[in-house]
């Protein structure tokens, strides 16, 4: 139930949860970042370029359900079908995508307090987590569904109020026509470099075409590798995986479009003659210093709070991954196998603990030696991205043999690291972190890491032997232990949805998987040409500088998108929930007056009334069992 939340999420929440995760402080920082440097086309291509893989991954969720049912975290798979060595590669693939994640958030959100509210930024690396981890480590996966959702409630609220304050009621700005004329002032100044025409209001962007495709190949390997969305795939309802990150995706898009195409252009347009440092932008102070310069002090309180809401969000779904990974895949796997419930939950919370204390520190010693968000969003690709395919493969092609899932990660980071420090080094004669941050090295980097493996799987697995994998074993993975810790708590586990399902799940479970996976594949290919080819394509091609209406119409659609988003994920999980929450609050307000004892863990129908004569209520049935036991 910690890791778990009993496999009964249904698709509004989950896609709330989808939401709010993905929604870091680099997705309203940093594309805001590429907003002011690249003008309009930054927003869309860091959007763009980050939904597609939680499009895609809906279909890696539904095969997840289809083969491995009672799984707890995707590693628990890996090991399943591959055994130790690969079992061993990932774990480490899968840990440094959820430190490279924690680190842009702790680094990100650290550098926002700082500048807003004067606390140091060391300080604010510490204290980010310290609500998190409680909040997480009582809760569970269960608490980071709740508090997911109550953040992107806040997170969209504030986007509505920068986009109308900006585009409306300013009265520095209030129109898209006037930060369009801003926008064409600057641009006779101070051409973009690589646009068409140096215009900010093109998608013909030579460096925001490089940040594309170093965004798509970085964001697949921390959807792909980062454990917290299987956690999310895995407690979601079998037939609400595939809906709940199909929401989710079209609904996170207008996040970072209309942030970052509001506040990017309106620093921008605010800035007059003093533009801001390399430095700043690289930190991703472009956000708060446009909501300074437009809102005054209610712009600063607007954006520590939503950047803490996406800082905090984000990072609890880190620490579930992580404490799942260090319970079930080390833990459990190598040094205690029959642990049971009770003991796993102790290590599920020192390891959110431990794991929060460690990131704190590193997040400090990146900010002193000099590495940002920024480079760090660049880099994550490099590193991660060569374990994508094989993990991937896992669950989509039954011949990748353990030697081609062993061996392509550790290649393909080798091959990567050599392109990218390569590429640094011939291009200006030195290794920094300005020369090693750059578009092209990282380019080079990142595009080694992801394409290599498309070389090294088919050789090795042919030259070993195909694997011809059934997928009985990941079948075979079996739920925890929870009786111990139900009896303490006096739960019966026969009234936990999910909990007193068959270990395998049922025919017509199985019907609706198999159709979802066919609905997935085409759905989600059909999306992600849309949103990489479709859009994007002929309007780099043909060089178009967006005239006022379009810019406007531009706008409009951004604010219509976000108002579909708040529906998807604010207003539909509580419509899709509405019969749970009025039994639960029901049942309160019952139990509080003593009229009857709440089952609140039991099914609807459940909750029993304890005068009604001949029958004992679920708590009264088990006390009895616990009784006779002792």
């Amino acid at each position: 139930m910690f890791s778990t939340a009993g496999r009964t999420v249904k698709s509004g929440l989950v896609a709330s949860a989808v939401v709010s995760s993905w929604t870091w402080a680099a997705t309203l920082l940093q594309s805001s970042t590429v907003a002011y440097e690249y003008g309009v086309s930054g927003p869309f291509y860091y959007a763009s370029g980050a939904t597609v893989q939680i499009l895609l991954f809906a279909t890696l969720a539904i095969e997840l359900k289809r083969h491995a049912p009672n799984a707890h975290t995707f590693l628990e798979v890996i090991r399943a079908r591959y055994g130790v060595v690969v079992h061993c590669v990932f774990i480490v693939f899968c840990l440094m995508t959820n430190i490279l994640v924690t680190a842009m958030l702790l680094t990100g959100g650290s550098a926002v307090m700082h500048s807003l509210t004067g606390v140091p930024t060391a300080a604010a690396c510490f204290l980010l987590p310290v609500g998190v981890v409680l909040y997480t480590v009582f809760g569970g996966i269960k608490a980071t569904f709740i508090t997911d959702y109550l953040h992107t409630i806040v997170i969209v609220v504030v986007i509505f109020v920068f986009a109308f304050n900006t585009y409306a009621v300013s009265d520095k700005l209030g129109s898209p026509g006037k930060v369009y004329d801003i926008l064409q002032a600057i641009t006779q100044t101070n051409p973009v470099d690589g646009n068409a025409g140096g215009s900010y209001l093109t998608m013909r962007s030579h460096g925001g075409g490089i940040f594309f495709v170093i965004n798509i190949i970085g964001n697949f390997g921390t959807v792909f590798l980062d454990n917290g969305y299987y956690n999310k795939a895995i407690a979601a309802s079998p037939v609400h995986a595939f809906p709940g990150y199909v929401i989710g995706g079209l609904s996170w898009f207008a996040i970072p479009w209309l942030c970052a195409t509001t506040m990017g252009l309106a620093a921008l347009a605010l800035q007059g003659d003093q533009t801001l440092s390399p430095q700043d932008v690289t930190a991703g102070l472009v956000l708060p210093y446009a909501a300074v310069q437009m809102l005054g002090y209610g712009g600063a309180v607007a954006t520590v709070l939503m950047v803490f809401m996406a800082v905090t969000s984000a990072f609890s779904a880190q620490l579930i991954a992580v404490s799942s990974v260090t319970t079930y895949d080390i833990y459990q796997a190598y040094l205690q196998p029959d642990a049971k419930g009770k003991r796993l939950v102790w290590i599920s919370h020192m390891a959110c603990i431990v794991y929060a204390i460690i990131m704190a520190a590193f997040a400090t010693g990146l900010y002193y030696a000099g590495i940002g968000m920024g480079y760090l969003y660049l880099l994550m690709g490099v590193i991660i991205s060569s374990a994508v395919l094989p993990g991937a493969l896992t669950l989509l092609w039954k011949d990748q043999n353990w030697v081609a899932a062993a061996a392509s990660p550790p290649l393909g980071l080798a091959v990567a690291l050599i392109a990218w420090l390569v590429t640094a080094k011939s291009e200006s004669g030195e290794l920094t972190v300005l020369t090693t941050g750059a578009n092209n090295p990282m380019l080079a980097g990142n595009v080694a890491a992801l394409l290599s493996p498309m070389v090294f799987i088919p050789i090795l697995t042919y030259a070993f032997g195909p694997q011809d994998y059934d997928y009985k074993s990941m079948r075979a993975i079996r739920k925890v232990d929870d009786s111990e810790l139900a009896a303490a708590a006096h739960v019966d586990l026969e009234l936990i949805p999910g909990e007193a399902s068959p270990e395998s799940i049922t025919a017509e479970e199985e019907a609706k998987l198999n159709r979802a996976a066919f609905y997935a594949r085409t759905i989600t290919v059909a999306m992600a040409i849309c949103f990489l080819v479709l859009w994007p394509i002929p309007m780099y091609a043909s060089s178009y500088v967006f005239s006022k209406p379009f810019f406007t119409g531009w706008v409009v659609v951004g604010i219509l998108w976000l108002f579909c988003t708040a529906f998807g994920v604010v207003i539909f999980p509580v419509y899709e929930g509405r019969a749970s929450i009025v039994r639960t609050v029901s049942a309160m307000f019952l139990e509080l007056f003593g009229k009857k004892k709440a089952a609140l863990h039991g099914r609807e129908g459940d909750v029993k009334d304890e005068t009604t004569p001949g029958e004992s209520t679920p708590q009264e049935k088990l006390d009895v069992k616990v009784q006779k036991g002792s």
